[in-house]
């Protein structure tokens, strides 16, 4: 019996085809940013048990000649990603991640930028030289800033690669990487991987990676919840010579003590991995392009660990968010998306200003409508704009709440315990 074709091969090969003959353009760096950096989304087909690929074949030249065969059209489409080495102080720690960084004085280009850094983190040649890989377009560049948008850091640039070929024997950088993930493209659309992520804020507040203002801004507004998906990788290769990775989180203490108890059972158990920030914004664009074309609904506006928070900013933020989603509905005119980078904010361009962006989420900033992918109006864009404002307003209103609460409940108790005085006087 014959199985049917991948249904997901077919928009692929569309959405590919769009961006190859469509290219995004390249942004200027502002005068303030003079760093540039480019990431590479690394596609690869693993083959059907019951569809393998002959031994002996030509290397595809072109899209359709690689997407015309049997076993590719029967085959799972994977996207590479990395899980960043634990380095302290690093704000992409244990991040998962597109393979990419900073580009050099050497490089030709932001694409020759990406090229490189692919080859030194995981030893993948995806350059012009290699006849089994095909550079596939790009998606749009984006200026990541820091500070809820008020420091610009770096323009990003994400190059799309297929690999039509065998994939090879991944070589990580132990440095830059401790372990590389081939995830399918069918569990990034599947919605039931759509989770959030939890991440403290009081160090992107106080300016500053410890001290004193520091434990007391996580004290007093907790964490924020950002939008993320969870992998489910269909191959994972770990570097061994990348440095342990310790406990990062704050409740680490907490294992380590019972771990010693009397009794206690160990469990080594790996912490999922969690797709969220600036590498999720790379991949909404292009999970756009794909059936169901609903990144959009799987984004939730971000909001605040604790109870009274959470209500300020729903209570003070309902007419705000009704209004911008009539806005989105009615959005007909094209711009650049705006990305967001979890506690960093990514903003493009728009009429030669920066405009603020977000904190995490996703962005549907492409077009896949029409034959040409073109760029659409940032539907996350448009219901973030003035949201922060509003997030600022509303632990303000939170902390005056708790505030008079206890000024309350201490003059309450100043009081009776004046009028036991005077009665037992």
């Amino acid at each position: 019996m014959v199985s049917p074709p991948n249904p997901l091969i077919p928009h692929l090969h569309q959405a590919l085809t769009s961006l190859s003959s469509s290219p995004f353009p390249s942004i200027a760096s502002p005068d303030a940013v003079k760093k540039r950096a480019s990431v590479a989304l690394v596609i690869r087909i693993t083959p059907s048990y019951s569809h393998w690929p002959p031994s002996s074949s030509d290397a595809p030249s072109d899209l359709p000649s690689f997407f015309s065969q049997p076993w590719v059209q029967q085959g799972n489409p994977e996207v590479l990603f990395i899980k960043r080495a634990a380095r302290k102080g690093d704000r992409w720690t244990s991040h998962i991640a597109l393979p990419g960084g900073k580009r050099d004085s050497e490089d030709a280009d932001d694409l020759a930028a990406a090229i490189r850094e692919t080859r030194e983190e995981v030893g993948l040649d995806v350059s012009p030289d290699n006849e089994w890989v095909l550079q596939a377009g790009n998606l749009p560049q984006r200026l990541i800033t820091t500070s809820w948008g008020k420091k610009p850091l770096m323009v990003l640039c994400p190059y799309i690669f297929v690999i039509t070929g065998q994939s090879g024997r991944l070589r990580m950088q132990p440095t830059e990487v401790a372990s590389c993930h081939w995830v399918p493209l069918a569990a990034l659309l599947d919605g039931r991987n759509r989770t959030v992520v939890k991440e403290d804020v009081g160090n992107r507040f106080a300016n500053q990676e410890t001290g004193v203002k520091k434990w007391i801004l996580g004290m007093t507004i907790g964490k924020m919840e950002f939008s993320a998906v969870r992998l489910w990788p269909g191959e994972s290769v770990k570097c061994a010579e990348s440095p342990a990775v310790e406990a990062e989180d704050g409740t680490s203490w907490v294992r380590r003590f019972r771990n010693v108890l009397p009794g206690a059972v160990k469990h080594e158990s790996e912490p999922p991995l969690l797709l969220w920030g600036l590498t999720l914004g790379v991949m909404a664009d292009f999970l756009d392009l794909l059936p169901p074309h609903n990144s959009l609904s799987l984004w939730s506006y971000p909001t605040f660990t604790p109870w009274d928070v959470r209500f300020a900013i729903w209570a003070m933020s309902w007419r705000f968010k009704g209004r911008k989603t009539a806005e989105v509905q009615q959005i007909q005119q094209s711009r650049v998306p705006t990305i967001e980078v979890g506690l960093d904010a990514v903003v493009p361009p728009s009429d030669d200003k920066l405009r603020e962006g977000g904190i995490h989420g996703l962005s549907t900033g492409l077009d896949s409508s029409t034959e040409r992918t073109q760029l659409k109006s940032s539907a996350v864009s448009t219901m973030l704009e003035g949201y922060y404002d509003i997030v600022r307003r509303a632990v303000a209103v939170a902390l005056l709440g708790r505030t008079s609460v206890l000024v309350a409940v201490l003059a309450w108790i100043l009081i009776r315990h004046r009028r036991r005085k005077l009665l037992s006087g």
